[in-house]
């Protein structure tokens, strides 16, 4: 039996958003998955640092919530059972050791930085990149990774855009799935 192939794409999704959604359904169309991991950062330690984080048990909430019904997509909770930092690496050597093939699935403004995350060399071993375009980012990684485009249009959008209109009481319909509205209205940061 072939191993499995898994998308890998992680994040704090702190809220997730209409971006999310739309990469993750340009992932499934591309027919390269069996599944599509969401792994949700359990201590997104580079986030965490420069801001207050929502807490990770009501951000893997929202994202099964946000993602339930996409096709193949399955919302992880393994880095939530993790202590200290989430790293990628550590993931993806956990799913390989299930026997799972990895694409690690990235927005283009991710991939450029590739390079500087920890153990980025042995995580160019281990992956090929799936890279979604972003406005004003090329898609291409640092040298050293195997990647590929995943065709989608662009879109320009991001969670700390979702955060400043919920901290200016605007509205959100038009940037997340209407499914989380309920659950993120009255938030404030």
């Amino acid at each position: 039996m072939a191993p499995s192939r898994i998308g890998l794409f992680g994040g704090t999704f702190d809220p997730p958003h209409l971006g999310h959604v739309a990469a993750l359904r340009a992932a499934a169309n591309t027919g390269r998955f069996d599944r599509i991991e969401v792994m949700v950062a359990g201590d997104p330690y580079h986030k965490t640092s420069t801001r207050l984080v929502r807490a990770a048990p009501e951000r893997f909430h929202l994202a099964e919530v946000a993602f339930a019904g996409l096709p193949l997509v399955h919302v992880s909770d393994l880095e939530l059972h993790r202590t200290g930092p989430s790293y990628t690496i550590d993931t993806v050597l956990s799913l390989r050791a299930e026997g799972a093939k990895v694409d690690l699935l990235v927005g283009a403004d991710t991939a450029q930085h590739l390079a500087q995350w920890y153990r980025a060399d042995e995580l160019a071993t281990v992956v090929t990149v799936g890279v979604f375009p972003r406005p004003g980012s090329s898609p291409r990684p640092p040298e050293g990774f195997q990647w590929y485009e995943i065709p989608m249009d662009l879109v320009d959008l991001s969670s700390t855009t979702v955060r400043a209109r919920l901290g200016d009481d605007d509205d959100i319909e038009d940037l997340v799935p209407s499914q989380i509205v309920p659950l993120l209205e009255g938030v404030v940061e």
